[in-house]
């Protein structure tokens, strides 16, 4: 019996993990991209600018790490509705103010009805 294909994905384009956990993981064609927060993969540190300054660099981080799996923005599940996760913290790492979390197909995405 063949076994399921799980790559972890890593890119220093991209936040190392802090913490326990990879910045993603492949498991067949399904990318599992952890949340991303505003954090600068040059020096680490949360951008500044605030909340919108955070989530652009919280989906660039995110790029970054789609792109190292071989996939884009166009294939994370966005125009239909997805699972839904949604947390409350305490606070963030590094004090930042969004994180964000992905799903994504890693190659041709075809929708059916």
């Amino acid at each position: 019996m063949a076994g399921i294909v799980r790559r972890i994905i890593q890119t220093a384009k991209a936040p190392s993990a802090i913490g326990p956990y990879s910045q993603a993981v492949l498991v067949e064609n399904t990318l599992y991209v952890s949340g991303q927060i505003g954090m600068s993969p040059k020096d680490g540190n949360i951008v500044q600018g605030g909340v919108v300054s955070e989530a652009e660099q919280a989906l660039k981080n995110m790029q970054a790490i789609l792109e190292e799996a071989g996939t884009t923005m166009d294939n994370v599940f966005q125009k239909s509705f997805p699972a839904r996760a949604a947390y409350q913290v305490a606070a963030l790492p590094k004090g930042a103010k969004v994180e964000i979390e992905a799903v994504a197909i890693v190659g041709k995405l075809v929708d059916t009805q």
